[in-house]
């Protein structure tokens, strides 16, 4: 491997770029997990740097590892990235099936509470005193299933298309090793 000794320049740095320094591979997995990079855990120090560098990042980003020259593996490096790929990607088809569920499910809360709204009027005609008690405690039972429904929809799954947007960017990402 036949390389400079130093590759950092100031453009290595610029906006689109993640630049993470690195004293070893480890650093970018679990310490509780033993085995191969190529199905190794994420560090989860790891993610949470990343999350908070995507999150200013609007473009194509650029994830670039720093490592010291004597520690590089191209061979690990290979795996590395490989691995990075797959988890980002799978997350991120993971996490747009959680949004989904979670909007289709706001949605069937919506739609339960519209239903027992216009529904209560029609019990509020019948004389039986059962019935009009039923009638009455359904109106707060309808808001409370139409509010949590829009809440599902619009709040809950806005956290939901944070994280699906951040593994989304990541799954795209391009990734590099260099020396420092």
């Amino acid at each position: 491997m036949k390389e400079e000794k130093s590759e950092i320049t100031p453009a290595k740095f610029r906006e689109g770029n993640i630049s993470i320094v690195l004293d070893s591979y480890d650093d970018l997995f679990s310490d509780f997990d033993p085995r191969p990079y190529f199905v190794r855990a994420l560090s989860d120090d790891f993610l949470l740097e990343c999350k908070k560098a995507a999150v200013v990042k609007k473009d194509q980003i650029e994830l670039r590892f720093l490592l010291p020259y004597k520690k590089r593996n191209l061979s690990d490096e290979s795996k590395i990235k490989k691995r990075l790929k797959e988890y980002f990607q799978k997350h991120s088809k993971e996490k747009k099936k959680e949004l989904n569920r979670v909007k289709l499910n706001g949605l069937f809360w919506f739609i339960a509470g519209a239903i027992v709204m216009i529904s209560a009027p029609f019990f509020l005609v019948k004389e039986s005193y059962l019935v009009r008690v039923l009638a009455i405690m359904s109106e707060p039972a309808a808001w409370f299933f139409f509010w949590e429904g829009l809440g599902k929809i619009f709040l809950i799954s806005k956290s939901e298309v944070e994280d699906y947007h951040f593994y989304q960017k990541m799954a795209k990402v391009d990734i590099s090793f260099l020396n420092y």
